[in-house]
């Protein structure tokens, strides 16, 4: 009898010991007692900044969407991108390995500029979260912009685990919102829209609205995006999917609907911008710029929406990111007028935390506390763990993220990384590490090879504006050995000469 007992307090405890970690360790059976796994919704905005939106601070323009959402789920604030470019950022992000050894590093473009052949490629069957998702019964979409490989490319959509498609391949024709065609799965599909370039200057007097009539149309690319993943979702209600959507805004040119500009054109002044620091003219730069964002927080608010009408919403989980930080000054608009990367240096295209610190957003009701706020350090490739344990799957070892499940759903067993790694081979060279509190910065390092690295404390110094690495040699020498494990990428455009480092080290 006494056996007995002990057997049966031995399998309690063991019970009890699966129950507490069963959101941190894939299997091969879902994580719910429910039969049905939970919809995903991923938004992924374009260039919008940490600092955009009211729930991140935002006081011009006027997000009630995304506060909404943000309200109803958990905000983090410790969030980084894949890369501070498109690109990489989406590689890292859709395939779970940080900038060091993923495929894609940097925007690398095929063909002529206004031509649209598209990116480098992807490698067909590359594992990416729509393979994941795929496997785990799910329909998928990629709704937006792709682009990771133009038309007729080994890397298009369908080759990389979705079974559908509606949007951009080629992400420089995203910079016209007004294009003459959007793709359907392989086929080009011509909108209501005249056929220009969407890098040009101003002809005519910048302060005549006719001048700017020739940079607009009647479909809006936007709102044909958001229609085509309403449409998805009422199409698949009853069964579970996947949806990948990817806005293209606010990303330049600066071009909306004169619903959403009207009032912002009567709240912001400034000059016209003629287009000679590339993109689209535009009369109303900064006033366009903050319709474009008060659009795109429609346009969530339509999905949400969507989302309830089909009597799905305590089913399905949506998420919202940005893949890079508000861009720098060209295309006419100024950051610095919104305040569009918050309290961060610099923005995109850097490996400042401007570049790289960005919105997350994660609602899901029944499972995620409302109002909850994270500090937990996380980033892009961490999504790919986190829905593996969702959806109880296993990944490939090689991947570099943590599953941030348990953080989301408040349930126990978060990990912690002991470190973050970028790389960018852009703008003269970067490579950036976060280190606990510490962030390390090595910049101009295609020129410079040997120029001193920059050291921040950002629990005092979230700006980076005081540069201590001569006070702590430990510092820069732990980033050096972590700056050695990057892989040789296949291009040889993205490789550099390493920093003196250290004996090799895991992650």
């Amino acid at each position: 009898m006494a056996s007995q007992c002990r057997f049966i307090l031995a399998f309690f405890l063991i019970s009890l010991f699966i129950s507490e970690h069963c959101w941190s360790q894939p299997s091969s059976r879902s994580v719910f007692k429910s039969p049905r796994k939970p919809n995903v919704i991923l938004i992924v905005a374009d260039d919008l900044g940490y600092g955009d939106m009211g729930v991140y601070g935002q006081k011009i323009i006027r997000t009630p969407n995304i506060d909404k959402l943000a309200a109803g789920g958990i905000r983090f604030r410790q969030y980084y991108a894949g890369s501070p470019v498109c690109a990489p950022s989406r590689c890292a992000m859709l395939t779970g390995k940080h900038t060091g050894h993923c495929y894609i590093r940097d925007n690398e473009e095929v063909g002529d500029w206004d031509a649209y052949l598209g990116q480098l490629p992807l490698k067909a069957n590359t594992f990416t979260l729509g393979t994941l998702f795929k496997n785990a019964g799910y329909t998928t979409a990629c709704i937006g912009k792709w682009g990771l490989g133009g038309p007729d490319s080994q890397g298009v959509p369908k080759n990389e685990g979705f079974d559908y498609f509606y949007g951009y391949l080629c992400q420089r024709q995203a910079h016209n919102h007004y294009p003459a065609y959007l793709y359907e799965n392989g086929d080009k599909k011509s909108l209501g829209n005249p056929d220009f370039p969407a890098h040009q200057k101003l002809r005519g007097n910048p302060v005549s609205a006719t001048s700017y009539a020739g940079f607009t149309g009647r479909d809006y690319a936007p709102a044909l995006i958001t229609d085509a993943a309403r449409r998805f979702i009422t199409d698949h209600k009853d069964s579970v999917f996947f949806l990948y959507l990817s806005c293209t805004l606010p990303h330049l040119a600066l071009q909306v609907p004169d619903k959403y500009l009207d009032y912002y054109r009567n709240v912001l002044t400034g000059k016209p911008y003629t287009g000679d620091n590339g993109y689209l003219p535009q009369q109303y730069p900064n006033a366009a710029y903050a319709a474009m964002v008060a659009a795109l927080d429609d346009y969530i608010g339509q999905i949400m929406a969507c989302v309830q009408t089909a009597g799905i919403d305590s089913a399905t989980m949506i998420l919202l990111t940005s893949d890079n930080g508000a861009t720098f000054c060209i295309g006419g608009y100024d950051p610095a007028v919104f305040n569009s990367n918050g309290p961060f240096k610099a923005g995109k295209a850097t490996l400042y935390e401007g570049g790289l610190r960005v919105p997350m957003i994660v609602r899901w009701p029944g499972r995620v506390k409302s109002g909850t706020v994270s500090d937990l350090v996380c980033a892009a490739w961490d999504m790919m763990p986190t829905f593996a344990v969702l959806t109880g799957q296993r990944t490939s070892p090689d991947m570099d993220g943590i599953s941030i499940l348990p953080e989301i759903t408040g349930t126990r067993g978060q990990k912690k990384h002991p470190w973050l790694y970028w790389e960018f081979t852009g703008n003269s060279g970067w490579q950036a590490a976060r280190i606990d509190n510490w962030k390390v910065v090595r910049k101009h390092l295609v020129k410079e090879p040997g120029r001193r690295l920059e050291l921040y404390d950002l629990s005092t110094d979230t700006g980076e504006t005081r540069n201590i690495a001569a006070k702590h040699p430990e510092i820069i020498l732990k980033a050096q050995e972590i700056f050695w494990q990057r892989t040789p990428s296949e291009n040889s455009k993205w490789n550099f000469t390493p920093v003196p480092g250290k004996k090799r080290i895991k992650n």
